[in-house]
């Protein structure tokens, strides 16, 4: 697998183009549930567990260890979304894959693993050490390298692998809400009781805000120029 090495700033343009076509996505499933009167499915707590496995329970710890609790309870609740949209979706996946690479995917945000470089490929080399020095094979830490590198990247992350796409899906969820439709309510409430927001915008906002004034030309800066941060801000979904 080749990997991710430069994330440059999109355009304004070309992520408008993509999200009006993630926007024409939505409503097309919205409209064929509707037509077709197919209804949203409950996922249990059960299903968006962490895996029983020793990689899961190291990457857990290793997360916890780095991140403040608001930024390990959106890693865990953009696995428990990515979970319920899988289902929805109908995307096939490996569940401890798609955990690990969830649980690490804001590690850039960390102090632990920041550097000069944008937070998502920092993020991704510290993850892809990290699953190394577990004894993971080259072709699993390769795909949780591009998990994290793309997991905000609109109009790719969603033509790659079912784990690449499904945490994007997630973390989408949780950040401004793409696919809420998407996830039954009660499963919802669910994932926000087991893993809290509490002040999760306010926090999360001031991280990425401090991000791209240190690097000014980091992926995100196209993003908050039109007005990322605010929509953040804005979703409640407690």
């Amino acid at each position: 697998m080749e990997l991710t090495l430069h994330r440059p700033p999109p355009s304004k343009l070309c992520l408008a183009h993509h999200f009006l076509q993630y926007d024409l996505r939505q409503l097309g499933n919205r409209f064929k549930r509707r037509l077709t009167g197919q209804q949203v499915k409950y996922i249990a707590e059960n299903k968006y567990a962490m895996p029983d496995s020793e990689l899961s329970q190291k990457a857990l710890a290793f997360t916890r260890e780095c991140s403040p609790d608001f930024l390990l309870n959106h890693c865990l609740r953009s696995h428990a979304f990515a979970v319920a949209l899988a289902a929805e979706m109908k995307l096939r996946f490996d569940p401890e894959i798609l955990f690990i690479g969830s649980i690490l995917h804001d590690l850039g945000l960390t102090e632990r693993c920041a550097d000069n470089d944008t937070f998502e490929l920092s993020g991704a080399r510290a993850a892809r050490s990290f699953c190394q020095t577990t004894g993971m094979d080259s072709q699993r830490s390769d795909l949780i390298h591009e998990m994290v590198a793309l997991h905000n990247a609109i109009g790719i992350a969603d033509t790659r692998e079912a784990e690449i796409a499904l945490l994007h899906f997630g973390a989408g969820a949780d950040v401004i809400g793409l696919h809420l439709k998407d996830i039954h309510p009660r499963t919802l409430r669910e994932i926000i009781s087991r893993y809290p927001r509490e002040n999760f915008s306010e926090a999360m906002a001031e991280l990425i805000q401090k991000q791209i004034e240190q690097k000014p030309k980091s992926y995100m800066s196209t993003m908050v120029r039109m007005g990322f941060l605010n929509k953040m801000q804005a979703l409640s979904l407690d």
